[in-house]
């Protein structure tokens, strides 16, 4: 009679060893995708993770780039790595540049800078910024224009805690908003929107001081911690808000 074979089963192979770069990408990558860290979450400086894992800064680098290819976070120069808001939790709120705006009209664009200063922050800032005295601001005031009129004064605070690099920034080739937007990564957003008289903000936009204007004033975050605020004061007449909704799941 044939006896049974004996041979033993092939062993499944030994799990690939991860490189050193790969294993940091999954020990990062992992609390994002858990939710463990949400969206706006500064992750570990690359000194930080430098120390950590005893390596070089350019393995460092390359796990980082490859987070950041996958769409997991946003690398900031100067202020670190930010965990992104996923697509399906991308805000329905879209923030346009005030030089399409004029561009959408057919008409020639730009902006002039008429103030720009690093301050201490002020007691009206904490309503607008949640600033106080120990913290600095940069106070920007700029003035766009469609062809040869003014079409929108724009009036800024940027948190200097939540974007070191405008300390040094002096929006020569963008506007702040269009900077902001390019440079900045934000999780939420708020609009106010009213319709007022042009008050102080009539000199620069060449109005009465009893003309109506609409006044739009945003603050933005990047998970709890304020980013900017603005007021963006339009003449009466010549700005028109369209906001398009699709219903909710749910």
């Amino acid at each position: 009679m044939t006896q049974p074979s004996h041979n033993p089963a092939p062993r499944p192979a030994p799990p690939r060893q991860l490189s050193l770069h790969q294993r940091i990408v999954a020990d990062l990558e992992a609390p994002i995708l858990a939710g463990a860290w949400p969206p706006g979450r500064r992750i570990p400086f690359e000194h930080e993770l430098t120390a950590h894992y005893n390596c070089s800064r350019m393995t460092v680098s390359k796990a980082l780039t490859q987070l950041a290819a996958a769409g997991l976070i946003e690398r900031r120069r100067k202020a670190g790595s930010f965990v992104r808001r996923p697509p399906s939790q991308s805000a329905v709120l879209k923030i346009r540049d005030i030089k399409s705006e004029v561009a959408a009209l057919g008409l020639a664009y730009r902006v002039e800078i008429t103030r720009r200063r690093r301050r201490p922050g002020a007691p009206d800032d904490h309503g607008r910024l949640d600033v106080g005295a120990q913290g600095a601001v940069i106070d920007v005031t700029c003035l766009h224009f469609a062809g040869a009129q003014p079409f929108c004064l724009e009036e800024r605070l940027i948190n200097l805690a939540a974007v070191p690099e405008a300390a040094d920034e002096v929006f020569a080739e963008l506007a702040p908003g269009a900077w902001l937007v390019k440079r900045v990564p934000w999780t939420a957003a708020e609009h106010k929107i009213s319709a007022k008289s042009a008050g102080r903000a009539g000199a620069a936009l060449n109005l009465a001081a009893a003309s109506a204007c609409l006044v739009i004033e945003r603050r933005t975050w990047l998970g709890a911690q304020p980013l900017t605020h603005v007021r963006l004061t339009y003449p009466g007449g010549v700005h028109e808000l369209v906001a398009r909704f699709t219903p909710q799941s749910g």
